[in-house]
């Protein structure tokens, strides 16, 4: 089980570092309650996402777009009340971070009343002034590269990035762009696995995959996914944990187990 689950200890930022340079892989689910937010740090989840993802799984929504800042601070503070020592990190929702100072506002918001320990956003190296600033006013960053849900329209749907090696190359600069400006960890969404591998080694800072490679620092995962309730059909880079367990609790700490051991993702949920 985790390192958080054994020794009792808050999970830190400096914490996943050391994570990192061990090879331990950090487990990372989303989660938009108090209740699922215990029963994650009980099963060993050592980061938890408030991801805009609710407002696809929790609103119905067909994308993150209409997920307001008054949304993700509502929900950053029902499952920060569930939690004393996994990570809790909230995202940065759509049009909430256009300017610096505005970024500024909105993750000092999620930090001071809605008790996150880091933000996330997406953006490549055009958001390296915004990731400085954060950081600058002492707060953690997750920059978010590959599959960005925020510019799904932009992009014309939920398409695997970075296959061309153009994309390729730029991605991996923004990666290293970000991580000079400030970013403490950064999360890959639907990247093909060579360039997903590729980045990770070339960060000093944690790399968590989604829909990426097993080599990365760890694994993030949509909880209604991997327990099969999400809205339509689960990705491709997902997995229904539920099917090989007796209940919630223990089909999180399958992924929890399958994520530390190198087994999740396999072949099959990965791309090329």
């Amino acid at each position: 089980m985790s390192t958080q689950s054994d020794t009792g200890k808050k999970v830190t930022v400096r914490r996943l570092a050391e994570m990192k340079r061990a090879k331990e892989k950090i487990a990372c689910l989303t989660a938009y309650d108090a209740s699922f937010a215990q029963i994650l740090e009980k099963s060993g989840v050592d980061v938890v996402l408030v991801g805009d993802s609710l407002g696809m799984v929790i609103q119905g929504e067909e994308t993150t777009l209409p997920v307001s800042v008054e949304d993700m601070l509502y929900h950053t503070q029902c499952v920060a009340r569930g939690l004393n020592k996994s990570l809790l990190i909230t995202d940065m929702p759509f049009l909430s971070f256009t300017t610096v100072d505005e970024a500024v506002l909105n993750a000092g918001l999620f930090m001071k009343q809605g008790g996150a320990h880091m933000v996330k956003l997406e953006g490549g190296a055009d958001q390296a002034e915004t990731v400085a600033a954060l950081s600058r006013n002492g707060i953690p960053v997750c920059a978010h590269l590959g599959l960005q849900p925020q510019y799904v329209h932009k992009i014309g749907g939920y398409l695997v990035q970075g296959r061309e090696q153009a994309a390729a190359d730029k991605m991996l600069d923004d990666a290293l762009t970000l991580q000079h400006a400030g970013a403490d960890m950064m999360l890959l969404e639907c990247v093909p696995e060579v360039l997903a591998s590729k980045i990770t080694e070339a960060l000093d800072i944690p790399v968590i995959g989604i829909g990426a490679s097993a080599d990365c620092d760890g694994q993030i995962l949509v909880l209604y996914d991997i327990l099969d309730i999400s809205l339509g059909l689960r990705p491709k880079f997902s997995k229904n944990f539920m099917a090989s367990a007796n209940s919630i609790e223990e089909a999180i700490q399958h992924y929890v187990s399958a994520v530390e051991q190198g087994e999740f993702p396999a072949a099959e949920h990965v791309f090329k």
